[in-house]
């Protein structure tokens, strides 16, 4: 039995014990039968609006792409002919997100998701990224004009698209045609590498389940990321964002033994993720991908590399694949740069992508899911809309409790 398998079921017994009235009432209070269900998942329902809503319509499915730890690190100004995406501060990762890379790579994957839809809804658009001088919260503006209605077949992924952090068949590979033209996506500026082999495969696995590592054993990622799950029900209604027990286990048995027992303690929890990534991300995965740009620390590209991301995303599950990125590697590369240490990470990304050119923006695992993925929590788009002033300033939400857990990647 692997170890995250022990450190889940190691209550187990309790649960059953426990029995009668006082165990329905902790499954129904904790959401045990209710996944997918409630306020903080009414975005997903919601995605696909009345047109005649205007360009709100456009932050409907911008809210419902990739973004690191969920943290949904954006806001929206919208008018009647422009739509600007701005990055909230008050949702940065910190230590587990130094330099904002996951920041800027999840604010493009929303305009890739508005873009989209801009289109299928009939609009024209023009893009500026970073259109303010001295302000790189300010990510893109998007110009909006009349247009006509296109058949785009990523946005009907749109709502389909989810994380999967559980097994893939280790049995099934994905056929390299079809590696081809999922790869056909990345777009100008962004280039995807395959490490499919066996050879390959285990090089890079290696190095996800070494970075883990380091993250679990430096305090301030350990924190960082732990503040980030969302562990009772009441607050995942509430908040809608983080990594949540529904997202994080595909198992509906494990799933709602986890619900139903105790928080795990930051040090267990550390060790949990640590054996899923040993045992299951890295294990099972059919290939690795990793997206590469010229320049991993500039914003604009990174934007770019988002909307890569999110093309990819969309168009592996209109094709049955499963996603999910675990960016250890990148994350410890960018604590290395701001620590001022050794580059440990930093370089062995650099002997992976093999051309001094290029540099790694995000890493992934691909495979055919065993389990579908569950819903996760999001906010509405009128929660992250702000009033069309330049000179606003916006209330920043409360993030809210600190969390002894790990989290895992983009959600």
């Amino acid at each position: 039995m692997g170890v995250a398998r022990r450190v889940l079921l190691k209550g187990a017994g309790a649960v059953v014990v426990v029995g009668g009235a006082g165990s329905a009432w902790r499954a129904w209070d904790q959401g045990v039968f209710s996944v997918g269900r409630g306020p903080a998942y009414e975005a997903w329902y919601r995605w696909r609006s009345d047109p005649a809503e205007g360009p709100v319509a456009l932050v409907r499915a911008a809210v419902l792409a990739a973004n690191p730890h969920n943290s949904q690190p954006w806001l929206f100004r919208v008018t009647d002919s422009c739509v600007d995406l701005f990055a909230d501060p008050s949702r940065n990762l910190g230590p587990i997100d130094p330099d904002l890379r996951e920041m800027y790579v999840g604010l493009g994957c929303a305009l890739e998701n508005l873009l989209l839809t801009a289109d299928a809804l009939g609009y024209a658009w023009q893009l500026t990224l970073l259109p303010e001088r001295g302000n790189p919260t300010h990510a893109a503006r998007i110009a909006l004009g009349p247009g006509r209605p296109t058949s785009v077949a990523l946005y009907e992924a749109i709502p389909r698209r989810h994380t999967n952090r559980g097994p893939y068949d280790p049995t099934r590979p994905v056929e390299r045609d079809l590696l081809d033209d999922i790869a056909r996506t990345a777009g100008e500026g962004v280039r995807l590498l395959r490490f499919v082999d066996e050879r390959d495969r285990r090089r890079l696995g290696n190095l996800i389940v070494r970075a883990t590592e380091a993250v679990v054993a430096d305090e301030g990622q350990s924190w960082a990321s732990a503040r980030w799950l969302r562990l009772r029900w009441p607050d995942v209604q509430r908040y809608r964002d983080g990594i949540t027990v529904d997202a994080n286990i595909t198992s509906p048995v494990r799933r709602a033994v986890a619900k139903m027992l105790p928080p795990l303690s930051r040090e267990a929890g550390d060790q949990f993720w640590l054996a899923a990534t040993r045992e299951t991300f890295v294990a099972t995965a059919a290939g690795f991908g990793m997206h590469i740009v010229r320049n991993a620390h500039d914003h604009a590209q990174r934007l770019c590399g988002g909307r890569a991301w999110q093309r990819l995303h969309l168009a592996a599950t209109a094709h049955g694949l499963a996603l999910q990125p675990p960016n250890q590697p990148t994350e410890r590369a960018d604590r290395e740069q701001t620590l001022g240490i050794t580059r440990t990470f930093g370089k062995a990304l650099g002997e992976l992508v093999g051309d001094r050119a290029w540099e790694a923006l995000m890493t992934f695992r691909i495979g055919y899911p065993m389990r579908a993925a569950a819903f996760s929590p999001r906010r509405a788009a009128e929660a992250v809309l702000i009033r069309p002033s330049p000179e606003l300033r916006p209330d920043l939400p409360d993030r809210g409790p600190l969390i002894a857990r790990p989290v895992g990647q983009s959600q």
